[in-house]
């Protein structure tokens, strides 16, 4: 498999990439930073200098043809304000879907973010920090416009919903299913849940559903991806 991740100096997204290589998969990595080349290199990928706020559809598909899959994990990161919430969580998420179907790749999974649903006909929960609300808004928002194209066909989609995360060691065993507790989980095992969606022969129909909530939990990694992508039996 050959897979693009944007924001691939990410923590989830660097431990993702050494993942897939260490399995054989090739990997190109979109940054922003020219700094962070050495990092993605080291990790085993091919770095690409490309800033999702400012290029263009064609550029972002040029750099990403010929994968067979594209993850966005990137993110406006600790500091940012709300604009940048809507112009890297929202508009660079959907940036990679206009360059995806442009270059013909046919899976794209979303890491997106647990307390979304909150915001749903524009909500916002008491006490809770604008900026936060700005950064779950744009989550939804890409979200939204991502399970759009999958319905129309445009590609498979696979949107994955952390919890807190943390960097704890890697459990290997996980909770993911369409509706969660609040929780935690670990970046190691957000990373092997998105390989695993990666590597899976094929994701749930966008109709099914395609959003997995995920925490820490008790299912071994390939088990829980595997049982999340068998179609409901019929009625």
């Amino acid at each position: 498999m050959f897979a693009a991740i944007a924001g691939a100096h990410g923590q989830i997204a660097r431990r993702l990439t050494r993942l897939l290589v260490a399995g054989g998969d090739e990997v190109v990595g979109l940054i922003r930073n020219p700094d962070h080349v050495g990092d993605v290199e080291a990790d085993g990928a091919r770095a690409i200098v490309l800033d999702l706020e400012s290029a263009n559809a064609e550029e972002v598909a040029d750099a990403i043809q010929g994968t067979d899959a594209v993850v966005f994990a990137a993110g406006a990161g600790p500091g940012s304000g709300e604009v940048r919430k809507d112009t890297v969580d929202r508009a660079a998420a959907v940036l990679l879907a206009d360059a995806a179907q442009a270059a013909g790749v046919r899976r794209y999974v979303l890491v997106s973010s647990y307390g979304v649903d909150a915001m749903r006909d524009g909500a916002t929960p008491d006490g809770m920090d604008p900026v936060f609300v700005a950064y779950l808004r744009a989550k939804l928002a890409a979200e939204e416009e991502l399970l759009g194209r999958a319905l129309g066909g445009a590609f498979e989609l696979a949107v994955l919903r952390p919890g807190g995360l943390t960097d704890e060691p890697g459990a290997g065993t996980v909770s993911l299913e369409r509706s969660l507790p609040r929780g935690q989980v670990s970046r190691d095992d957000v990373a092997a849940v998105v390989a695993a969606l990666l590597r899976a022969p094929a994701l749930l129909p966008a109709e099914e559903d395609p959003v997995l909530e995920l925490m820490a939990g008790e299912e071994p990694v390939e088990a829980a991806v595997t049982r999340s992508l068998t179609p409901a039996p019929a009625a």
